[in-house]
């Protein structure tokens, strides 16, 4: 029997601490490991000799600095995990393993606004598709990271704004989902995945303080303090999108007037452009066409960039992030909005924080959700479900 203090107790916690640091950064030297845990070279050694022993980790040859060196990963052996997002207009679901590689992905359209249960018949349909693909049997499956485009209620489970998706007033996403799949499930809003994705995968890597923007159909904000997700009480933290601009401005969904969302978000966006090039734009051509030279594109471009420097701005002089990543379709628009984001934050930002930060676009495009759900499961499943990945485990309902 294990008590607090003794070494049989003190060694597992060690070795859940060897398997967290790897878990989280997918792969990372015995040195590395010793600076990230604390724990002694020769402790370290041990450690993964007996975690490679029992199938947990792999070890391969490297080189740090010029010398040989040895990578431990998570075993391929030792589960897999799925993300899903759910964005208005698409369905993507990945299938990763304990190493963040991803092993399948796919994506396809869906009005998700229309419908959760239509939603949720896809994605279950898709996910089983891709685990078949992989050729890992289903009882491998540890988890699964679910994003959705709303705040999730901390209380309830369900999603804290109806506005945003009416198709889904009362539905708990993580009940539905696991309920279908036989599997815990993870749910988040679409910006908190994103930055973990990219904090993970991305333009975040190597960094503890950041905030990733996504500007699609609302505006919402990923924080992240000290290398974890801050959601606040009641899960709401990062609407960044509901910062007031103008209190006589046009009328935000939330009831308010002039927020930076109806500056900046496609539904308000869009139709400034119509006059001029007709029906049917998309935010993914006017960042073509402005790209290209088109003036009336550029100018619009530019503007949302100012107006989302400013709510960058009150961000720097709140929580002082040093790095703020740019998502979504408008980051491909490259420095003709990130050069006006940052003109903004000169200007309104405390100078000290202003001169901390930097504005990058996202690396992962449209797919740091979904890997933002992935990293997700990776960060809330417990360590010694890896410990004992070696034992008998209960075959998911959906084999």
């Amino acid at each position: 029997m294990e008590t607090p203090g003794s070494q049989t107790s003190l060694h597992r916690a060690n070795l859940e601490r060897v398997v967290r640091a790897v878990r989280m950064a997918g792969s990372l030297t015995q040195a590395e490991i010793a600076r990230s845990t604390g724990l002694s070279a020769a402790t370290v050694s041990n450690i993964v000799r007996e975690l490679k022993d029992g199938g947990t980790v792999e070890v391969t040859p490297t080189s740090a600095g010029g010398r040989r060196a040895r990578s431990v990963s998570l075993s391929g052996d030792a589960g897999i995990v799925i993300g899903v997002d759910f964005g208005h207009t698409h369905l993507r679901v990945a299938v990763g393993n304990l190493a963040h590689q991803v092993l399948a992905e796919e994506s396809e359209p869906l009005d998700v606004d229309a419908s959760s249960a239509e939603g949720f018949d896809r994605a279950e349909v898709l996910v089983k598709r891709l685990i078949e693909a992989t050729g890992i049997g289903p009882d491998k499956v540890i988890g699964v990271g679910l994003g959705v485009p709303g705040p999730i209620d901390v209380e309830s489970g369900t999603l804290g704004s109806t506005s945003i998706l009416p198709g889904w007033t009362g539905i708990n996403p993580s009940e539905e989902l696991s309920g279908r799949l036989g599997v815990p499930v993870y749910v988040d809003n679409d910006a908190n995945l994103g930055a973990l994705g990219e904090l993970v995968w991305g333009s975040g890597r190597g960094v503890k303080d950041l905030a990733y923007i996504k500007v699609a159909s609302g505006v919402g904000a990923g924080l992240v303090i000290d290398g974890t997700i801050y959601r606040g009480p009641g899960g709401t933290a990062g609407e960044i999108g509901h910062i007031t601009l103008d209190e006589s401005g046009p009328v935000c969904r939330c009831g308010n007037r002039g927020c930076l969302e109806t500056f900046t978000a496609a539904r308000y966006v869009l139709p400034l452009l119509q006059p001029s090039h007709g029906p049917g734009l998309t935010m993914e051509r006017v960042v073509q066409l402005a790209r290209e030279g088109d003036p009336g594109c550029r100018r619009v471009i530019g503007d949302v960039g100012r107006h989302i420097g400013s709510g960058v701005a009150n961000l720097c002089n709140l929580l002082n992030p040093s790095r703020v990543v740019l998502g979504g379709s408008l980051a491909e628009a490259g420095e003709l909005v990130l050069g006006p984001i940052r003109d903004s934050v000169s200007r309104y930002a405390i100078p000290s924080a202003a001169r901390q930060l930097s504005v990058l676009p996202g690396a992962l495009g449209g797919r740091a959700e979904v890997l933002g759900a992935l990293a997700l499961v990776l960060s809330e499943m417990g360590d010694s479900t890896l410990l004992e990945s070696t034992l008998p485990v209960a075959t998911p309902a959906f084999t």
